[in-house]
């Protein structure tokens, strides 16, 4: 049976961060544009080997590649997480740091972990990653898709146990997965435009109004921050 995180369509499951997603990749700071080797070469700038194959694994269950459009894999969603928790996102640069914390406070009284997003995937990953060997024999990556989407359920349900200063880490997987979707290529996702194309979404022109609430498809593909066309 479908995990109920991925009971929805691939439009609305991704639709709710599109838009914002997008808009966040034309306001910030982004790298310079660069070439990138393919996929299974690119050397992680802050993942360790076990924690690429977990994020190369995992994002895969929740954008998969055999749907409508394209999936994280053929994105390159894991490049985009590698880079984001490498800089400033991953040290919390433009979060409040100094406490007082209280981790298992109410979720919605917001962030309360002491913990950056990096320090929160390192050790989500390492306690999840030990809740799969102990529950169900293997590391994540070398579970069946099957068992890779129960695991990742149980995950979103708070099933597995994780210390109340790591309970985010669904959270920001789930979305810096879809980030990595829609993002301007020059982050390290949406290669290609691929999901700008896929959405029709017209990306970073300057001017596309006239085409705002008519009836018909956008007939222009997208534009990147660097001025590359789709």
């Amino acid at each position: 049976m479908t995990p109920r995180f991925l009971q929805t369509s691939r439009r609305a499951f991704l639709g709710g961060s599109a838009a914002a997603a997008a808009l966040a990749a034309l306001s910030e700071g982004a790298q310079a544009q660069q070439p990138l080797p393919p996929l299974e070469e690119y050397a992680p700038v802050f993942l360790t080997p076990a924690e690429w194959a977990f994020v190369m694994a995992a994002t895969a269950r929740i954008i998969p590649s055999d749907g409508d459009g394209p999936g994280a894999q053929e994105t390159r969603v894991p490049v985009f997480i590698d880079r984001q928790l490498a800089g400033d996102f991953g040290a919390a640069t433009d979060l409040y740091m100094q406490g007082p914390f209280t981790p298992d406070a109410d979720m919605n009284l917001g962030t309360q972990s002491p913990l950056t997003p990096a320090e929160i995937y390192r050790q989500g990953i390492a306690a999840f990653e030990t809740w799969c060997s102990n529950e169900l024999g293997a590391a994540f990556a070398d579970l069946p898709a099957d068992q890779q989407d129960s695991a990742l359920q149980a995950l979103a349900d708070d099933d597995v146990g994780l210390e109340p200063e790591l309970r985010e880490f669904w959270t920001l997987l789930l979305q810096n997965t879809k980030e990595g979707y829609f993002a301007d290529p020059r982050h390290g996702g949406n290669a290609g435009m691929q999901a700008w194309v896929y959405i029709g979404f017209p990306g970073a022109r300057a001017n596309f109004h006239e085409w705002a609430g008519r009836d018909e498809a956008y007939p222009l593909g997208p534009v990147d921050i660097a001025g590359e066309r789709a």
